[in-house]
């Protein structure tokens, strides 16, 4: 009688028999070493977190274009798909071929931990420099992880920092809180348009404001100057300026009063 072996006793081949090629875009699958891993849905509070941390970081000055759930595929065995990946991503279908420099995953109820930490060691493997677990259960914190390096924890209060990444460090709060990400998103995007952050705009603004001030000044005192030698030169002159010439005198540009001023001067008269 053949002998029966029970299948959870049958090791599985070292590597599945799946590619990357073998999923299509929109399915909800990963691969690790050849096996394929359903991935389901975002729920709630973690996709809002995405978008936050996404916002985060893909505004960052010196960021390449970041992405949301792309599919990774250095080599075709592995398909993985980062919540927020930051680099590494071209703007043509198909899976990316080069890790990303930068990982963030979010970690809610139900994450399977085993799976997660895989994951980490595959992007690592494959050349990602930072992978950033955020944790939604418990006391907010983000893991974060480097090739070679012991993994360590920053906390709400504290920052983190990509070198050669981003320019900016970025508070552990704007990975998952919506206004703290509007507010470090402003801030990148204002250094994008040469500002250091919202009180030099404010501080340009002054500047202009009174540059514009003291020039509207000026303008009126020279308006005024003007308007009082021609009445000066009508009194020696005997010219008496009707109610429709005080009228317009009044109105007058600067240039247009000089103007007058030097035809009253050479005609005398008005």
């Amino acid at each position: 009688m053949p002998a029966m072996y029970a299948p959870e006793l049958v090791e599985k081949p070292a590597v599945g028999p799946f590619r990357a090629s073998d999923v299509r875009p929109g399915e909800q699958y990963e691969i690790s070493d050849g096996y394929k891993i359903e991935c389901m849905g975002t729920g709630q509070r973690g996709s809002r977190s995405n978008g936050a941390g996404f916002m985060a970081l893909d505004t960052d000055p010196s960021a390449p274009p970041a992405g949301v759930d792309a599919g990774v595929s250095p080599v075709p065995t592995m398909l993985r798909a980062p919540d927020v990946a930051v680099g590494g991503l071209e703007n043509e279908p198909g899976w990316a071929t080069v890790a990303p420099p930068l990982c963030v995953e979010y970690a809610d109820r139900g994450q399977d931990e085993a799976e997660l930490q895989k994951k980490i060691v595959e992007l690592l493997r494959c050349g990602t420099q930072f992978v950033w677990v955020v944790r939604l259960t418990g006391p907010r914190r983000v893991e974060i992880h480097e090739p070679g390096k012991a993994m360590r924890l920053a906390t709400p209060g504290e920052v983190l920092d990509a070198p050669g990444i981003l320019k900016n460090t970025v508070p552990v709060e704007a990975l998952y809180d919506r206004e703290a990400a509007h507010r470090h998103a402003l801030k990148n995007l204002l250094q994008r348009e040469g500002y250091e952050d919202l009180a030099a705009v404010k501080e340009e603004g002054l500047k202009e404001g009174r540059n514009e001030g003291l020039k509207e000044g000026r303008n009126e005192g020279v308006k005024l100057g003007l308007r009082r030698a021609i009445e000066d030169l009508c009194d020696v002159l005997a010219i008496v300026p009707t109610a429709e010439q005080r009228e317009a005198l009044g109105a007058m540009s600067v240039e247009a009063l000089e103007a007058l001023r030097v035809q009253i001067k050479r005609d005398r008269r008005w």
